[in-house]
């Protein structure tokens, strides 16, 4: 991320601090959607523990979903109940020829199922997606069938699933069915740990090679906020999007914030939901603050070493 957007982020997170700080208490905020202005086409705010939508923008136009498909391959995943610790690989059915989009893990590379799944979730690594599916049982045809019975269980009336990644756009839901997708997938404890994982080293073998990867969530990598769950997701027919179940306000809150533009934009809207539910004011707009710049991405630690800059996928 480069200086500019750090100075644009920390603007909003520093305003939203500042004004709750001057805020009513939670319990009387009363909360307005009329002061609730969100850059995002398609959203859906909703009281977790009531199931009771807080503020809805578009939240039942069926729309593509990009990499936040992952909670879905994940959960059918883990159903499946296979050995986690067991080494699967990168092969080429797993190298993207739809989007030609970038990843570091290189063919014949070698991780746990349980690494996979971490770096599909939090990095949204693609080819780490496409093989779990590929070694689930019955290949990917059978693990694609899987989410979208799963996606009929849970109600997703609207949902459909065509692959594992997301890359392609027929990958579709709405916010509302997304949200009973967030809830379902707060119930498996791998999920829960991989999404919200800040940073994570893995041994890729057969080569021994340590990399670095971030979570591709702003918010996670933060730390300022209490989330449960959390999911990204970019193609350019879906826009960037961001689901994510998180406790605001004394409360569990699930927030789903589709076909956003900008730079920011979504998690620009999801400061500003947060402010809205902790005051029931509008967030004014963000001013330039001095941002000191911090080179590499990665903290460093004394067990692993410095990781490179990687563009991860959304």
């Amino acid at each position: 991320m480069s200086a500019r957007l750090n100075i644009v982020f920390i603007g909003l997170i520093a305003l939203s601090t500042a004004a709750l700080a001057a805020g009513e208490p939670a319990s009387t905020v009363t909360l307005d959607a009329s002061k609730l202005k969100l850059g995002s086409a398609n959203a859906l705010v909703l009281d977790a523990s009531a199931g009771q939508p807080i503020y809805a923008k578009g939240a039942d136009t069926v729309t593509p979903i990009a990499s936040v498909t992952k909670l879905m391959t994940a959960m059918v995943v883990l159903d499946a109940g296979q050995p986690m610790d067991e080494t699967i690989s990168v092969g080429i059915a797993d190298v993207d020829l739809l989007k030609g989009s970038h990843s570091r893990l290189r063919l014949g590379a070698e991780l746990s199922r349980r690494e996979m799944l971490r770096l599909a979730l939090m990095a949204s690594e693609n080819r780490a997606a496409s093989s779990l599916a590929r070694h689930y049982p019955g290949g990917t045809e059978a693990c694609v069938e899987a989410m979208n019975r799963k996606a009929r269980d849970l109600g997703m009336a609207h949902t459909h699933f065509e692959d594992p990644t997301g890359l392609t756009s027929e990958n579709v839901s709405t916010a509302s069915d997304l949200a009973l997708m967030v809830k379902a997938a707060a119930g498996y404890e791998m999920i829960r740990d991989a999404t919200t994982t800040a940073s994570h080293y893995v041994e890729v073998q057969p080569l021994g090679q340590v990399l670095g990867f971030n979570n591709t969530n702003l918010l996670v990598r933060g730390g300022q906020w209490d989330i449960q769950v959390s999911k990204t997701g970019f193609i350019r027919e879906a826009g960037k999007c961001l689901v994510m179940l998180a406790n605001i306000a004394s409360r569990s809150v699930v927030i789903v914030l589709l076909d956003s533009y900008g730079s920011l934009t979504r998690i620009g809207d999801a400061v500003r939901v947060k402010h809205w539910l902790e005051t029931g004011e509008s967030l004014p707009p963000a001013k330039t603050v001095k941002a000191k710049r911090i080179k590499g991405s990665l903290p460093q630690t004394s067990h692993a070493p410095s990781a490179a800059k990687v563009k991860l996928p959304a």
